[in-house]
C-alpha cells in the first residue's frame, strides 16, 4: 500500500510539477551520467533520439492542422477597429526577425550537430531559394506531410483554411476539436521533454566532452541578447514612431508588469488576464485591448521570430552553408509567418524550425537535432521569449489606443 503511494507520488510530481524543472533535473542528469560513466552514456542517448523522432513525427501534422483550424475558424470582422495594432504586431514580428539576422551575421554560432545520412543541397542564391519554396508549395499534400516538406503543409494548410471559412459551424468545430487534439498530443510528447534532453545531452557530452555546453552558452547569450536588443531598442523606436514621446516609461511598465509574470509562466495566452488589466491600468480602450490582447498572444510572437531564425542560422553556419543576406532577409519573412502560427505550448515555436531550415535544403534529421539544442536551452530561452512576446502585446495596444487618442485631440 506504501510503495502504491509512493509511485502515486512520483507519477504526481511528474504531471504536475514545472517542467522547467523537470528539464534542469534532466539536464543535470545527463552531464552527470556522461561524467560517471560514459559508457552508459552512449547507451542512454537513445532516449534522445525517441525523443527527437517524436517531434519529428507530430510537428509536420502540428504545423497542418493548426493553421488550417486559425484560418476556418477566423470570424468574420474580428479584426475592425485593429488594423494598427495588427500593423504593428507584424512590422514587430518581422523586424525582430531582421534584429536575428543582423546579430547572427555579426556574431555568428556554431554547435555540435551529430552527422546524417541524409544529402545537404544548400542552394547557391537567393533565386535557388525561390525555385525551392516555389516547387515546395506545389507539392502533393501528403507527400508534404510524409517527407516533412514544411513549405508544402503550411501553403495546403492556408489553401484548405480559406476554403473552410465557407463551411457549417460543425465542419468548423470538428477542424477546431482536431487542433485542440493535435496540440494535447504535442503536449504529452514535450513531457517526455526531461528524459530526452538527458538523453541528448548523455550522448553528446559523452561524444564531444563538455566544449557542448559552451556552444549552448554562446547560442543562449546571443538569442537572449537579441531578444532584449528588441526589447529595449527596437520596440522603444517602434511605439515612438505611434506615440511621438519618450517611449520607456510605458515600455518598461510593460517588461514590469507584463514581462516579468510571462517569464515565469511561460504562456502567452495564461497572461492574457494580467495584460488586460494591465491595459485597464492603462487607460487603453476597451474596445481594443479586449480584441488585440488575445490576438497577440497568438500571432504577435517577435520572440518566436528571434528563435527560430537564430536557430535556423546556427544550424546553417555549422554545416558550412553560404547563405547571402538577400536569402537571410527571406528567412526572415518566414520566420514572422512561422512565428504567427507558433504553437502555445512551451517551446512551441520550437517545433516551427524544420520550416525555416527547408528553404536552405538542410535535412529534417538536422533540423530536429536543432529542436533537440533549443529545448536543451529552453529553460532560459523560452522563459525570455515568453516574456518578451506577451509584454510587446499590451505595448503595442496602449501604443495604438495612444495614437488614436492623439487623433482625436488633434481633431
Amino acid at each position: 500500500m506504501t510503495s502504491s503511494k509512493q509511485r502515486g507520488g512520483l507519477w504526481g510530481w511528474i504531471t504536475s510539477s514545472s517542467l522547467v524543472g523537470q528539464i534542469v533535473v534532466g539536464l543535470i542528469a545527463g552531464v552527470v551520467i556522461a561524467m560517471v560513466a560514459p559508457d552508459f552514456a552512449s547507451t542512454l542517448s537513445f532516449l534522445g533520439d525517441i525523443f527527437i523522432n517524436a517531434l519529428k513525427a507530430v510537428a509536420p501534422v502540428l504545423v497542418f492542422v493548426l493553421v488550417m483550424a486559425a484560418i476556418a475558424n477566423h470570424r468574420q470582422g474580428a479584426q475592425s477597429n485593429m488594423g494598427r495594432v495588427l500593423a504593428l504586431y507584424l512590422v514587430g514580428t518581422f523586424s525582430a526577425a531582421v534584429v536575428a539576422v543582423v546579430a547572427s551575421f555579426l556574431f555568428p554560432i556554431t554547435i555540435q550537430l551529430q552527422p546524417t545520412a541524409e544529402s545537404i543541397n544548400p542552394p547557391g542564391n537567393i533565386l535557388e531559394v525561390l525555385f525551392t519554396l516555389i516547387f515546395n508549395i506545389v507539392d502533393n499534400p501528403v507527400n508534404a506531410l510524409l517527407n516533412a516538406n514544411y513549405m508544402g503543409v503550411l501553403a495546403w494548410a492556408i489553401g484548405l483554411g480559406i476554403a473552410l471559412r465557407h463551411a457549417k459551424d460543425n465542419t468548423k468545430q470538428v477542424i477546431g476539436d482536431m487542433s485542440l487534439a493535435v496540440s494535447s498530443l504535442v503536449q504529452v510528447v514535450i513531457r517526455f521533454a526531461p528524459l530526452g534532453i538527458m538523453g541528448i545531452v548523455t550522448g553528446v557530452v559523452a561524444t564531444t566532452g563538455f566544449s557542448v555546453l559552451w556552444d549552448y552558452a554562446r547560442l543562449l547569450g546571443l538569442l537572449v541578447g537579441c531578444m532584449l536588443t528588441v526589447a529595449l531598442v527596437l520596440n522603444p523606436i517602434i511605439v515612438w514612431t505611434q506615440i511621438r514621446r519618450n517611449p520607456y516609461p510605458l515600455v518598461w511598465a510593460c517588461l514590469r508588469e507584463s514581462g516579468v509574470t510571462a517569464f515565469f509562466t511561460r504562456s502567452s495566452a495564461a497572461n492574457i488576464p494580467v495584460n488586460m488589466a494591465l491595459a485597464k491600468r492603462l487607460n487603453v480602450h476597451e474596445d481594443i485591448y479586449s480584441v488585440a490582447i488575445p490576438l497577440g498572444a497568438t500571432i504577435n510572437m517577435a520572440g518566436a521570430a528571434v528563435t527560430i531564425t537564430v536557430l535556423t542560422l546556427a544550424a546553417i553556419n555549422t554545416l558550412g552553408v553560404q547563405v547571402d543576406f538577400g536569402s537571410a532577409i527571406l528567412l526572415s519573412v518566414v520566420a514572422s509567418v512561422a512565428a504567427c502560427g507558433a504553437s502555445g505550448v512551451a517551446g512551441g515555436s520550437l517545433l516551427l524550425i524544420p520550416l525555416a531550415a527547408s528553404l536552405f535544403g538542410l535535412p529534417n534529421d538536422i533540423a530536429m537535432q536543432i529542436v533537440g539544442v533549443g529545448f536543451v536551452i529552453g529553460v532560459v530561452q523560452d522563459s525570455v521569449e515568453t516574456a518578451l512576446n506577451s509584454s510587446t502585446d499590451v505595448l503595442f495596444t496602449a501604443a495604438a489606443s495612444i495614437h488614436q487618442d492623439n487623433q482625436q485631440a488633434a481633431a
